[in-house]
């Protein structure tokens, strides 16, 4: 069993993993410091637990929308042409909506 110390929001994290997956879980890690870095951007000072907690749902809500992006790609013919413009405004409706979200949970934790 290997062992790795990953970093999020300046904070390390002792994480225990099957031997030749630690290159994955400092790949994941560095997502979810991403994702602390945006969401103290947006709001500022926040509590460690408040944090993670964010950072759970943004990285759940990446997950249901790509679950439902798979299930909508393998619901349409495969003989459809890919429309590229139309794929780039989905992707770029989709980082509003996210970017939105974030902003709504930035405010309401600036009411806690």
């Amino acid at each position: 069993m290997a062992q790795v110390i990953i970093t999020i929001n300046s904070r390390e994290y002792a994480i225990a993993c099957e031997n030749g997956q630690e290159a994955r879980i400092m790949q994941l890690a560095g997502i979810l410091e991403e994702k602390a870095q945006l969401l103290k951007n947006i709001s500022g000072r926040i509590g460690e637990n408040m944090l993670l907690a964010m950072i759970g749902i943004l990285v759940a809500d990446d997950l249901v929308e790509a679950r439902k992006s798979q299930s909508q790609a393998t619901a349409q013919p495969a003989t459809q042409p890919t429309d590229t413009a139309a794929l780039d405004r989905e992707i770029a409706d989709r980082l509003r909506l996210v970017g939105e979200k974030i902003k709504a949970v930035a405010k309401e934790m600036e009411t806690l």
